[in-house]
């Protein structure tokens, strides 16, 4: 628990460090990003952190220790969150036969949090240590708002996915709509699924709350707080989910937080001949998704892609596909996305949101077989803007679906509509629009002329156990 000589209230937001030396520049600021789960999830806070240190601004952070290597791969600060999803895969394999009922996929999150959590309060305590700013993504967004509370320091809420109720955009935890739901449907779901999400995260949050000194949240959560400044900054593209008009001011969508690797990534020589010896040929990776089922679905798409005579690239990294032996299928175990996408016909994929929104930027149709969360939602609205095929259904999945979706991926409109929507995504900057936008709300404020001696540090409060 904090010790009270520490813990007084309005000493971290209100003393921001300032390290400049001449008038017009940011103020340098120490930034502390929450986000957790797989690569997939971490890899966009790492693109918007390094947009942040181009600002001079110093970014740490905050995340699982499978995501270390990336982050300091990277040249950003790291700080640990007990928070292992690979190894909870791992651990649990049913997590994945579990995942597309929101039901039993909330009831084990919720067991998994509770106990990833016992050491979340000393782990962001120290995190947040002198910070100015805390940005919160997803199930550590309550995580970032309690310290933030605890402390005054300013927070932004920040997500890859829309979770703001309204009546225009289905919510992406429930199975998508067949047909269009009436507006006033949507916006109950949003807040039912609210209440739902806070019965899974409730527990844990009980216990970070209890340890920092907080009152405790009712039972809806704290989704209907009255507070002064509540900023929520969405990193999807405008061209796949355009802004609701019935979000509020303080709701903004800033595109895409893209780390891109092309440029500094040396393929091996074998990839770069076999891409060169034939036609594009067609992505299949599922990150750390498969689990057991590996083998038998590899099987499935080596021979969907024998009989359709397309050659494959498959990406076998984090557990995924079985490596095949075939002369038309290249294996690697991982390759940036930006690199690779442009060089392929379609992708088929899990339907994450970095996945996702690679493959489109790429301007290159998706087939998309879905596991949990909020992958159908992502198959969903691609198929709604014209750029992915009809989804596969894992548990019932043969050869002749996926022959069948391969035929559709490689239809001329749809490639068109891919092309199109990937001109839109490249013309994007998320990260800069993100960092203008956190500067609107003035989080990342200009110096005004300074007085004589500006070349100091203000003494930093600490956050100490």
């Amino acid at each position: 628990m904090p010790s009270p000589a520490n813990a007084g209230r309005g000493t971290a937001g209100s003393n921001w460090t300032l390290r400049c030396t001449r008038a017009g520049r940011l103020i340098s600021m120490k930034i502390a990003i929450f986000s957790i789960g797989t690569q997939g999830d971490v890899r966009p806070f790492v693109a918007l952190g390094l947009g942040l240190q181009a600002q001079g601004h110093q970014v740490c952070i905050v995340t699982g220790d499978s995501c270390e290597q990336l982050v300091r791969r990277h040249g950003l600060d790291y700080a640990p969150l007990t928070a292992d999803f690979l190894e909870l895969m791992a651990k649990d394999p049913e997590v994945l036969q579990r995942g597309l009922n929101p039901v039993a996929l909330l009831r084990t999150a919720r067991r998994e949090l509770l106990a990833m959590s016992a050491d979340w309060v000393t782990q962001a305590t120290q995190a947040a240590n002198g910070a100015d700013l805390l940005l919160g993504c997803g199930m550590v967004a309550s995580l970032a708002a309690a310290i933030g509370e605890r402390y005054d320091i300013p927070v932004v809420e920040t997500h890859l996915q829309p979770v703001t109720p309204c009546p225009d955009i289905p919510p992406m935890m429930l199975p998508p709509p067949r047909r269009p739901r009436p507006g006033m449907v949507n916006q109950g779901l949003y807040h039912a699924c609210r209440v739902l999400t806070w019965q899974m995260l409730s527990p844990a949050y009980r216990q970070v709350r209890q340890k920092l000194d907080l009152a405790p949240l009712p039972w809806y959560g704290p989704f209907y707080r009255r507070r002064r400044t509540h900023h929520v900054l969405y990193g999807f593209s405008p061209s796949i989910i355009p802004p609701s008009r019935y979000w509020p001011e303080s709701v903004r969508v800033a595109g895409n937080w893209f780390l891109d690797e092309a440029q500094t990534w040396q393929a091996p020589e074998s990839l770069e001949a076999f891409l060169a010896a034939g036609d594009k040929p067609i992505y299949v990776g599922f990150g750390s998704m498969l689990g057991d089922d590996s083998a038998a679905l590899s099987e499935v798409f080596l021979q969907a892609l024998r009989n359709s005579g397309r050659r494959a690239i498959f990406a076998t990294g984090w557990g995924g596909l079985a490596d095949v032996d075939d002369d038309n299928v290249y294996c690697l175990t991982s390759a940036p996305h930006d690199w690779l996408f442009p060089r392929v016909a379609a992708a088929i994929h899990h339907g994450g949101a970095g996945t996702t929104a690679a493959a489109a930027r790429a301007g290159i149709p998706s087939i998309i077989m879905p596991f949990f969360g909020d992958q159908p939602f992502w198959s969903w609205r691609l198929q709604q803007l014209g750029v992915a095929t009809c989804s596969l259904d894992r548990k019932s999945l043969d050869v002749a679906d996926v022959e069948q979706a391969i035929e559709s991926a490689t239809d001329a409109a749809l490639r068109q509509r891919a092309a199109t929507v990937g001109a839109q995504i490249r013309a994007e900057d998320g990260v800069a629009a993100a960092i203008a936008q956190l500067s609107k709300w003035g989080y990342l404020t200009p110096v005004s002329e300074p007085s004589p001696a500006v070349d100091r540090d203000l003494a930093e409060p600490s956050l100490a156990q």
